[in-house]
């Protein structure tokens, strides 16, 4: 039985609770007066609007999305992938001592054991023959995929034809028992921030949603997301099963394969973004006709032209292109001509904005093919000097300590007064120790970073140990002593380094950096 209790109360106190709980009772119901007068008309039930026609066509033209949806619901698929793990079982810490191994010989060992993991996606129909475009995130190790399709049909076996990591992109067809429609892929070159976008998918298992929001940005990357990044922003929710599925325009056609999004929760904070359909579209070509994805290679490093690089190297601040941070050695770049601090401005007549256009360029022109570039190479004391350079693409590879003795430049008498751009790094020679640690090869020279003030000028602007400074205002450092000696040379208002570092992708990563050279208060 429910009890009220009220602390303290008496006789009287319960007496008048009550009398309040049958006050509460009474304007609980209606008295019979009340309900009579009702049926008899004197108090007569309001008269409500009811309109349950459809929207008209004008209006649902102007407001709804239902007849975009509809076309594509069709083409977005649940992706299902069952992929085996091995871990190691559990090993009790004897058996990491060599002794107790050696008596008990090697049965005690714990082994591994194995478990199957399912994973959820999405992906897209883009032909009759039943190709699906998805994320390769989505498949990548699975031992078998299943795809469910949106008519609630039995789940289909699906075939991976072939992967691309770098872009995560993955293609995989399935036998379909009736031809769906092929959904029109749009230029993604074409699209604009502001355009209005949908979103299809299958988030958290929930059943195909369908969200809406705009192009947020373009040509985004740097997120360490894949190799080749070149995505289209948006604020259309993407979340956890979203992955794989479409993002397509107002007439509902493809413009990109939703892949990621930011987050700091791990659920959607409005930042998603998607493969541009074009860059799927080249992929999915080079799968099916080849298995893979060959792409050219011309043997450079690129980094984007910056206003403030512009500068340093004698030209405008809005020249736009891509600067030459490194050429490889024997590679098409080198045997063509191009020199490292060149400004690679445009190809094939095609004018270059920055590192990532460069790349994604190079990479969806197949290899053999001729290149035209349009360049300027800065000389010291004169104008940089344009240059037409002819240039065959090769076929990309596949991708995927300090010494002892170390030359502080920090508090260094000799500096000039006023400039101490390298204040708070030490450098050290490159010994043969240093090349094993750090995996440097030996075509790198120059003077090994091994600390670096975080405070100073260096340190934000980027330069980090275990970077290797190769040039200091465009003069070749050999060891740490000429390092620090062309840093206390320098009186301009800027430092500009090449540097070198093993962390980037195909063995090491070559950029520019501008360090301010003047003493911080």
């Amino acid at each position: 039985m429910l009890r009220l209790m009220f602390p303290g109360a008496g006789g009287s106190a319960r007496r008048l609770m009550a009398v309040a709980l049958g006050a509460l009772v009474v304007a609980a119901f209606p008295s019979r007066a009340a309900v009579e007068a009702v049926h008899s008309g004197k108090n007569p039930p309001p008269r409500l609007a009811v309109d349950d026609a459809p929207l008209s066509r004008e209006v649902k033209a102007a407001t709804s999305y239902a007849a975009v949806v509809k076309r594509v619901a069709p083409n977005v698929v649940n992706i299902y992938s069952t992929t085996t793990v091995r871990e190691p079982a559990y090993q009790h810490p004897f058996l990491n001592d060599p002794v107790f191994r050696h008596f008990f010989g090697g049965e005690v060992a714990g082994g591994s054991r194995t478990h199957k993991e399912q994973g959820l996606g999405s992906g897209v129909i883009v032909s009759p023959e039943g190709y699906i475009l998805t994320a390769n995130h989505v498949v990548e190790g699975a031992d078998s995929v299943k795809v469910a399709l949106a008519s609630g049909e039995a789940k289909l076996e699906a075939r991976v034809v072939g992967t691309d990591p770098v872009t995560d992109l993955a293609l995989l067809k399935v036998e379909l028992k009736k031809p769906i429609p092929a959904l029109p892929i749009a230029d993604s070159d074409k699209l604009e921030v502001g355009d209005l976008v949908l979103a299809l998918g299958n988030p958290f298992a929930v059943g195909q949603t369908v969200t809406m929001g705009i192009v947020s940005g373009l040509g985004r990357g740097g997120l360490g997301i894949s190799g080749y990044e070149d995505f289209i922003q948006t604020d259309a929710a993407i979340n956890p099963g979203n992955s794989g599925g479409a993002l397509v325009d107002a007439q509902g056609r493809l413009i990109g394969i939703n892949t990621a999004i930011l987050s700091r929760s791990g659920g959607y904070q409005g930042v998603g973004f998607a493969v541009p359909s074009n860059v799927a579209r080249f992929v999915m070509e080079r799968l099916i006709k080849e298995g893979r994805v060959i792409r050219g290679y011309l043997g450079i490093n690129p980094q984007t032209l910056t206003p403030e690089l512009a500068g340093l190297f004698g030209l405008p601040e809005d020249a736009a292109g891509v600067l030459v941070a490194e050429v490889g050695d024997k590679t098409p770049a080198q045997k063509a001509g191009v020199m490292e601090g060149d400004v690679i401005t445009e190809i094939n007549g095609r004018k270059l904005v920055d590192h990532r256009s460069f790349q994604l360029l190079i990479a969806q022109t197949a290899p053999g093919t001729r290149m035209n570039l349009r360049l300027l190479r800065p000389e010291e004391g004169h104008k940089p000097k344009e240059h037409a350079i002819s240039v065959t693409l090769v076929t990309a590879r596949e991708e995927g300590a300090a010494a002892e003795e170390r030359h502080p430049a920090k508090g260094n008498d000799a500096a000039a007064p006023g400039h101490d751009g390298l204040d708070g790094v030490e450098v050290a020679d490159l010994d043969a120790r240093a090349r094993r640690r750090l995996e440097i090869p030996g075509r790198i020279r120059g003077a090994l970073v091994v600390n670096v003030d975080q405070d100073s000028n260096a340190g934000e602007a980027g330069l980090r140990p275990t970077d290797v400074i190769l040039e200091i205002d465009r003069h070749p450092v050999a060891t740490a002593e000429e390092a620090v000696r062309l840093s206390e040379k320098s009186t301009a208002d800027q430092v500009l380094l090449r540097v070198w570092n093993s962390t980037g992708e195909g063995g090491g990563r070559t950029r520019f950096v501008i360090v301010d050279n003047l003493k911080r208060k």
